[in-house]
């Protein structure tokens, strides 16, 4: 690309040529405020806030231009911080506040607000105007509370859930003043078919959307003296806990994750570590059994495909419900341990199921729909209780004053707290296909994966959809129909790549196995997560997954002697009737507005 030198505030920088200024600022530390934009997701040019003075062939344009829609060009000049730029960010930042809510000291983004940290650092301490604002009814489901009344139009949700996750359930009705974000003809959200991903919410600058609280219900339970709380933590909370508390992104912090939640006064820890690897022995031998049949003459539904990932679930029930029987029957690993608290568990501690309630702490927003679908009960009784996302999970530690960062490691209870490094990696997007294919080619074969250090190298890249082949050789006799078999798998995470994977599955292209992510990157970017969107902060909770993975002695699930104990005991054999009584669940075919389809 040629390259072109512009001058900000009188220096030289050589850029390429096509480049926005505010691009160009940022590669260079010049700061530009921005509001609406959003690097790689939108840009939209509506709040202003990026406004700066140039010149272009010695001339200075008329209008101040925003930063983050006028391309670069050889000779131009542009200035950033002059009287008159400072004064029209100021006066765009009032007319914002104009309109807004001044319940900041209530609102649930007080104090990580980005249009509040704004308005400190433009001096805006009273706005001078006061503006007409719209009265609009709070709309409030299970996983989101949508607040339009606080909305500032800035469109990151809209591009969110269009242009990236290819949804499009918001969108911009009505014009100028009138112009509100939601789904078609004024519906509730849970009315439509949102995913629940929540990555509208991690967008958000302002207290517009946010997911629905849990912490007062949690509380509520901990403090019951009748109620035996049990707190239970999937793989990438922690290594995105820390984050709130200033720590780099990727910081491994599960010691200090447990210790402050027993300092919450959790009566136990367990690792959703545990029902991961759980998953893996269920998924597995229903994958080996699918392919049992399809390679011996019977009937089977392949591709299979995970079921993990509840957003993806209710994406293919409303989006493929043709599609419904190729899933898993395995509920995901958080529901499948909720379940084994609520009987196997509830019964060693001698308590009644409906006493024992279990919180699951997520980096998932669609998690808190999983646990109201009415497949995840036991006896009338939920398999889990309540789900905290990271965020909330980090506020409870805030409000109790607890200091994270010198707080000391502890370990998380047994007997659900013990794991294999397969499970870890189930927080990133490729990791449950890696950490099934491990299983499943040892218990074949009675070898370990012939691969670099257990990973299956094209289910690590950043590709949207991934394609690895796997041939087993050398299988022990009771797997021989499986000899020669090269199994074909696909990976992929976000809606769009899952719609796309959709699309080759019913063109009639070969898979076997398929994982799918509702979250672009997999759990480790889920809609529940610390917010910020930068492709650093992923990598490195990626890169510290798979620390965990790498620095743990035993990396397979199959390798797990609190697993194996429990089919010992308890579940019988994987796929066995009461593992398919607990653990196992259908799913529900959907219309494009929630409504139940006949199948």
């Amino acid at each position: 690309m040629s390259k072109v030198t512009v001058t900000i505030n009188g220096k030289a920088y050589e850029a390429d040529a096509g480049k926005t200024i505010l691009q160009v600022a940022r590669e260079n530390n010049v700061y530009i405020p921005t509001l609406c934009y959003l690097d790689g997701v939108n840009q939209y040019g509506g709040c202003r806030l990026c406004m700066v003075e140039v010149e272009t062939g010695g001339k200075p344009m008329r209008n101040l231009q925003a930063a983050c829609m006028i391309k670069i060009s050889d000779g131009m000049v542009i200035k950033t911080n002059t009287e008159r730029v400072r004064t029209a960010r100021k006066v765009n930042l009032e007319l914002l506040l104009s309109a807004h809510p001044k319940d900041c000291l209530s609102c649930a983004r007080s104090l990580d607000c980005e249009l509040q940290t704004l308005a400190k650092k433009f001096g805006v301490i009273e706005p001078r105007f006061e503006g007409e604002r719209q009265t609009i009814p709070l709309d409030v489901s299970a996983v989101m509370t949508r607040d339009m009344s606080k909305c500032v139009n800035c469109r990151r949700c809209v591009s969110m859930c269009n242009s990236i996750q290819k949804i499009g359930v918001l969108n911009p009705h009505n014009r100028g003043f009138k112009t509100v974000i939601q789904p078609s003809f004024g519906k509730h959200i849970a009315d439509t078919d949102c995913t629940n991903c929540g990555q509208c919410i991690s967008v958000c600058p302002v207290g517009a959307l946010r997911e629905t609280d849990a912490i007062a219900p949690v509380l509520k339970a901990i403090d019951d003296p009748n109620k035996y709380v049990i707190a239970q933590v999937a793989p990438a909370v922690r290594v995105a806990i820390g984050e709130p508390f200033g720590m780099p992104s990727g910081s491994v912090a599960t010691g200090k994750m447990v210790t402050a939640l027993k300092a919450l006064n959790f009566d136990e820890v367990f690792d959703v570590n545990f029902g991961a690897d759980l998953t893996i022995m269920e998924e597995g031998t229903e994958f080996l059994e699918r392919a049992k049949a399809a390679l011996t003459g019977g009937t089977a539904v392949l591709p299979m495909m995970t079921s993990c990932s509840p957003g993806w679930i209710k994406f293919i029930e409303h989006r493929y419900p043709e599609l419904l029987d190729n899933l898993s029957s395995c509920k995901s690993p958080h529901m499948m341990q909720g379940a084994l608290i609520k009987t196997y568990y509830a019964e060693k501690l001698g308590k009644d199921p409906k006493d024992v309630y279990v919180v699951s702490v997520m980096p998932c927003t669609a998690k808190k729909f999983e646990i109201i679908r009415p497949e995840m009960k036991e006896n009338g009784v939920r398999d889990v209780d309540a789900v905290l996302t990271t965020r909330e999970l980090a506020n409870m530690i805030k409000q109790a004053d607890i200091d994270f960062v010198n707080l000391p490691d502890s370990e998380f209870d047994p007997p659900m707290g013990i794991s294999t490094g397969a499970a870890d990696i189930f927080g990133v997007t490729g990791g449950v296909m890696e950490a099934a294919l491990r299983t499943v080619y040892e218990l074949v074969t009675g070898r370990q994966l012939p691969f670099d250090n257990l990973h299956v190298a094209p289910l690590g890249t950043s590709d949207q959809i991934k394609i690895a082949e796997l041939t087993f050789e050398g299988v022990l006799p009771e797997y021989g129909f499986l000899e020669g078999f090269t199994a074909r798998v696909a990976v992929t995470s976000g809606f769009d790549g899952a719609a796309q994977v959709m699309e080759m599955v019913k063109a009639g292209e070969a898979f076997h196995f398929i994982e799918v992510m509702g979250c672009p990157g997999g759990c480790i970017v889920g809609g529940g997560q610390p917010r910020g969107i930068k492709a650093e902060k992923w990598a490195a909770r990626k890169a510290g997954i798979y620390s965990i993975d790498e620095g743990k002695p035993l990396r397979k699930s199959h390798e797990n002697e609190a697993v194996m104990q429990l089919y010992k005991e308890f579940l019988g054999e994987p796929c066995g009737h009461k593992s398919h009584e607990l653990l196992h669940t259908h799913y529900t075919a959907r219309g494009r507005y929630n409504e139940l389809l006949r199948r």
